[in-house]
């Protein structure tokens, strides 16, 4: 990850959610003197694309490209009638959470074919925002089990499609075979003020889990 002291494009601080579509691009103001990377992880088509286009201040970095027929028979398009891209090897964003820290978001590919690259995306970060579609939660314990085998601090972040069943959490849970230590939050990825909402119980649960550490 470039260092936060190179010159690049990048916004210019947010203080809450705006309303509005991403400000136009700004540097990073030279008070910035640290950053954390967080990956936003999950199965091919639970929304990752969605969820770091909510949250990234600036105009994110996507490598989609469009799917054609030799995907036919790899990739499950049941239930994802209108998707027509595929994430091939990240998305980028970012998100100057105060004037000497930020925050930079790596969106990963969601097929298995890709996780060599997701093996690379994942070094160093601090945590991840693991995706879950409930319709389809079988298709989310490949990421979540390694995720627990690198022991990388996540939240399960259940993307609320329009169609999705309803379940208690202790249901959901059980099906995704959760450790204790693992929250599960709530958000439609569309929908930025709920994007905000769910990225800051997600940086509280990883400070709960650094203070645990170091109380260890």
């Amino acid at each position: 990850m470039a260092s936060a002291n190179s010159a690049d494009p990048l916004a210019a601080p947010v203080a809450a959610a705006p309303s509005g579509p991403p400000a136009e691009p700004h540097y990073l103001p030279p008070s910035v003197q640290g950053a954390v990377k967080i990956l936003v992880t999950g199965p091919f088509g639970v929304g990752k694309t969605t969820l770091v286009g909510s949250l990234s201040e600036i105009t994110p970095l996507r490598t989609e490209e469009t799917m054609t027929a030799a995907s036919a028979g790899v990739d499950d398009l049941t239930g994802r009638s209108g998707k027509t891209t595929t994430t091939v090897a990240l998305d980028f964003g970012r998100i100057t959470l105060n004037r000497r820290l930020a925050l930079y978001l790596f969106g990963t590919p969601g097929q298995q074919r890709f996780w060599p690259l997701w093996d690379d995306l994942s070094r160093g970060a601090l945590g991840a925002i693991a995706m879950v579609d409930l319709r389809r939660p079988d298709e989310s314990f490949d990421v979540l089990g390694r995720l627990e085998e690198q022991q990388i601090p996540f939240a399960v972040a259940v993307n609320t499609f329009p169609d999705s069943p309803s379940y208690p959490e202790e249901e959901i849970r059980a099906a995704l075979d959760l450790l204790p230590g693992a929250p599960v939050l709530y958000c439609d990825a569309r929908d930025r003020r709920a994007a905000y909402d769910l990225l800051i119980d997600f940086v509280d649960h990883l400070h709960r889990t650094a203070v645990l550490e170091l109380e260890r």
